[in-house]
């Protein structure tokens, strides 16, 4: 198992020919694709790992000065497919990892096979005649609240995010959430939201398919059409759920979407 792979507790099944490379968003970890990883693992191998920061031991692995953008988290997944000698891969990304994808694809786009993304945006904050669903205060009311208690600001973020009554998906978003250490948490989430990789979009070669929930706090719909506009070839597809982790709280709507379009899908 390579170095950068095994600190970021990377697991490897399936018994499939082909390669899907899993990799989830904030305030989660590799467990995450749990409710759709039974499908996939009879028809491909599986890779996935957690983020620097994320999971057990996630501090370990990160680096401020190396995570202090988005750039470094998708050198750990370039530094990943290279220690694996993955040369061709569908690569779905949630939230976060989808943007982390398309930059690790922008410079190296011939392992990416196809990039999939659930709930991604190249930026939260509203610019102009971009509406990312965010406003500066709103960010910054976000991470005084982390900043001040991070276990009380969890227990009200969990639900939000989640977006439907789903009391296992919250309950398992908390535990994730909670596994992280809170100033980590915060220097990622102030990463993340603080982001601009729109420039990323438009470099992108890769076959891209974007998957939207009809109703996500983080994510508006709006941002999937902006990706889709600006990512060259681009197809979205609409996750009929409501929520930011359809994969967790509507799997059988995401696996659908996946039977049908995946780029490459074993007899």
């Amino acid at each position: 198992m390579s170095p950068r792979f095994s600190a970021l507790n990377g697991r490897i099944d399936g018994q499939g020919a082909g390669t899907i490379v899993l990799s989830h968003g904030f305030g989660t970890d590799q467990t995450a694709w749990a409710p759709i990883r039974d499908w996939l693992a009879p028809r491909f191998r599986v890779v996935s790992f957690d983020l620097a920061g994320c999971g057990a031991g996630g501090a370990e692995a990160y680096d401020p000065r190396r995570h202090d953008s988005l750039y470094g988290f998708a050198d750990d997944l370039i530094e990943i497919l290279d220690e694996l000698g993955i040369e061709d891969c569908i690569y779905i990304g949630h939230s976060v990892s989808g943007m982390i994808g398309a930059a690790a694809a922008a410079v190296r786009p011939e392992p990416f096979r196809q990039l999939v993304m659930i709930g991604a945006s190249p930026r939260y904050l509203n610019d102009g005649d971009y509406q990312g669903g965010f406003d500066q205060q709103d960010l910054d009311g976000l991470h005084a609240g982390m900043a001040a208690n991070f276990q009380a600001w969890g227990a009200g973020f969990a639900p939000a995010v989640v977006g439907v009554p789903d009391r296992a998906a919250v309950d398992e978003f908390c535990r994730t959430l909670f596994l992280m250490r809170p100033d980590v948490a915060l220097s990622i989430s102030r990463t993340i939201f603080q982001s601009d990789m729109r420039e990323v979009a438009s470099r992108l070669e890769s076959p891209t398919l974007l998957l939207q929930t009809r109703q996500d706090l983080a994510v508006p719909m709006a941002v999937a059409q902006w990706l889709q506009r600006h990512i060259d070839g681009a197809e979205l597809a609409v996750v009929e759920a409501e929520g930011h982790l359809p994969h967790m709280t509507a799997p059988a709507a995401v696996i659908d979407i996946l039977a049908a379009r995946l780029a490459v899908l074993p007899g």
